[in-house]
């Protein structure tokens, strides 16, 4: 068989690997969309780079967006088979794609008002809440550890990854010729000290690794410093400066670990006396969806459960789904915490509130993940004394952290201990995707010095014979 690498190569977004069987049946490891590449994001994401017609079948590795986003796309543009992921990422995947389709809808929407003015031709989006729901229906749910027969030439089963709720590690087995090749796809490995999760698990000897490489250049802080970190910025912004803070935090995993952080402290009577919105619809389904799958949950979360049966609730948080209740956080005069979508402050509400935030010294933006380069939330923590939201420019007054330790991304030392379940000797060919250059160059001298032989960090459209 052959794989061709069609997104997640020169950038961290934009996951789309292609398998080319040897009697020409066409498999699609992830569907994503690129996100944070400036201009060129919506010419990456209308453009495919397959013929959707010609793929027979779907593995998605879990629900992210920039793993599952472009699905709506490729059923739009002509996709008729099965999508195949576990039960769980398909749940999760019911509120983000249509989140997604709104978001297209909406922020064009915005977008064509300005071009109106200008006189240019309006834009259609990508794809639509209608193309969303057509594409849910062509799910298959798949459990983890359990071996599918996709066809008479390819079988594949999923592991636990750790990531996010449903997310998997995918494991392809060839059955094409006498000798089986084996090739894993890691998705994106999750943290062996997640607040929420199961560690990733181990997973079977494989002939190729396709490994993702996010943070392939960096250690996380500890857990623990992270949440001592998270209370001296609520104490600094909202006690000390009496001004909001604003945390951009991806609606599924991150928003429930921040929560869970702050119902920690509000238990131990550390959190100080102010509000605390959480402003996403989909970060309000996303919490209802991880409450449903606690067969997920690692056993501190089970035990902390026992003394306080709701880890994502407590007084003074509120959940708010209404846009007008949205709109009146912009307008209170009083320090808050609210947490918002996108992680990447690309999209979604939360672009609102840091336009209304950022040029108030008082404010605090906290940027608690990974952030694409160009992405408005990198942006922010580079240090740009002006940023475009919406295509005006505002100057950034409010203060700027990170906390990086809250990412669902494993680092450099725990994406070598996934690893180390794989005698190195029998790995043909290891290849390097989903990460920076930079994070790719380094991680790759850093498996070198582990012993695996042959590294590999393909470009774009590049084609590998797998044997």
């Amino acid at each position: 068989m052959k794989l061709k690498f069609l997104g997640a190569t020169e950038t961290v977004t934009g996951s789309k690997h292609l398998i080319i069987t040897n009697k020409g049946r066409q498999i699609l490891l992830d569907c994503g969309l690129y996100q944070g590449m400036g201009k060129e994001t919506d010419a990456l994401n209308r453009k495919l780079s397959v013929n959707p017609a010609a793929i027979d079948a779907v593995i998605l590795s879990h629900a992210h967006i920039d793993h599952s986003g472009n699905l709506p796309n490729l059923v739009k543009q002509g996709f008729t088979g099965l999508i195949y992921c576990t039960p769980a990422t398909y749940d999760v995947c019911r509120i983000l794609l249509l989140d997604s389709a709104h978001i297209h809808e909406s922020d064009i929407q915005y977008i064509n008002k300005r071009r109106t003015r200008n006189g240019q031709e309006p834009l259609k989006p990508i794809y639509t809440t209608h193309d969303a729901e057509h594409c849910l229906k062509q799910f298959k749910t798949v459990p983890y550890d359990s071996e599918f027969q996709l066809n008479d030439e390819i079988s594949f089963h999923f592991t636990d990854v750790g990531h996010i709720i449903g997310s998997a590690s995918v494991h392809l087995t060839s059955h094409e010729t006498e000798q089986k090749v084996k090739l894993s796809f890691t998705g994106d490995i999750g943290r062996y000290t997640d607040l929420l999760l199961k560690s990733p698990k181990p997973f079977q000897q494989a002939d190729y690794i396709i490994c993702e490489s996010t943070y392939g250049d960096r250690l996380h802080e500890s857990s623990e410093d992270a949440g001592k970190r998270l209370l001296d910025i609520v104490n600094h912004t909202c006690v000390v400066k009496k001004g909001k803070l604003i945390i951009p935090a991806f609606s599924l995993g991150r928003t429930q670990e921040i929560v869970f952080v702050l119902d920690s402290l509000k238990n131990k009577k550390l959190l100080p006396d102010i509000k605390v919105y959480v402003d996403s619809p989909l970060s309000v389904s996303a919490t209802e969806i991880v409450r449903k799958h606690p067969e997920c949950f690692n056993d501190n979360l089970i035990d902390y459960i026992k003394k306080d049966p709701n880890p994502f609730g407590f007084e003074n948080l509120f959940y708010i789904r209404d846009i007008e209740d949205s709109k009146r956080l912009n307008s209170i005069d009083e320090p808050c915490i609210i947490i918002s979508a996108s992680g990447m402050a690309d999209a979604g509400r939360v672009k609102h509130h840091i336009r209304n935030s950022v040029g108030d010294e008082k404010n605090t933006i906290l940027m608690v993940g990974y952030c694409a380069p160009h992405s408005l939330g990198s942006h922010l923590q580079d240090g740009s004394k002006s940023v475009r939201i919406f295509g005006d420019y505002y100057d950034v007054k409010a203060e700027v952290e990170a906390i990086h330790s809250y990412s669902a991304h494993a680092d450099y030392s725990e994406m070598i201990r996934f690893l180390s379940c794989q005698d190195k000797s029998q790995v043909k060919k290891l290849f390097l995707v989903h990460g920076d250059p930079e994070a790719k160059i380094y991680f790759k001298h850093l498996l070198e010095k582990e012993g695996y032989p042959d590294i590999t960090i393909p470009e774009r459209s590049e084609i590998f014979e797998l044997t």
